[in-house]
């Protein structure tokens, strides 16, 4: 009888603790289908640059991550521009007049071992701003496939994403993706969130497809 009874016990914690794993089993987030990088992109190395004020471009950013992985860099000046958005339009509007490309003190390391990068960017004054020109002067980009993105206050991506061609001449630059962001000027900041966020995630999806990164 100890023997049957023994062997009861046994087999009800076995049951239990086998639940118990399989609770704690990770499955996929929200229920998602995982995404397929396509075949002519399956092992590429790739990095997501960006440059972002109001968080804006930070979120695509991350958002493209989370769809095709890679490594996240942001890009960050040696003197930060002034929080005042006066007085970063009049230092922007210098800058591009003159030409003055501001010091990155972002380091990449190893950057030649990356095929494909992505490069994201709000509109400053219609342009592409000065701190993105500085880095693709920087760093040799030939023979990379290059994919901007874009968030704007409304009025488009002026000539940023004309700027990036002309600047990566021995680069295969792809079509680029553009979204509203914030509106500084008129003190509307960060906006990724709830609907809009939603809204951009399929946005970024439909893109990627359609230059063919994501089956």
């Amino acid at each position: 009888m100890k023997t049957l009874i023994t062997y009861w016990l046994f087999t009800l914690l076995f049951s239990l603790t086998s639940c118990s794993k399989a609770e704690q089993s990770p499955s996929p987030a929200g229920g998602e289908t995982p995404i397929e990088i396509s075949d002519s992109w399956q092992g590429k190395k790739i990095l997501i640059v960006y440059l972002s004020r109001t968080s804006n471009t930070k979120a695509v950013a991350e958002i493209i991550q989370k769809k095709v992985g890679g490594d996240l860099v942001a890009l960050e000046l040696v003197t930060p521009y002034p929080e005042n958005y006066q007085q970063i339009v009049a230092q922007v509007a210098n800058e591009n007049a003159s030409g003055f490309p501001p010091p990155l003190k972002t380091k990449i390391d190893s950057i030649q071992n990356y095929d494909v990068v992505f490069v994201g960017f709000p509109t400053w004054g219609m342009q592409l701003p000065p701190p993105m020109k500085s880095f693709l002067n920087q760093y040799n980009l030939s023979g990379k496939t290059i994919i901007p993105f874009n968030t704007n206050g409304g009025y488009g991506i002026g000539s940023s994403f004309e700027t990036v061609k002309q600047l990566c001449p021995n680069s295969t630059v792809l079509e680029g993706f553009s979204t509203r962001g914030g509106s500084e000027r008129d003190g509307i900041l960060y906006v990724m969130q709830g609907d809009k966020e939603v809204q951009v995630q399929a946005e970024v999806q439909t893109w990627l497809k359609k230059i063919g990164f994501i089956k």
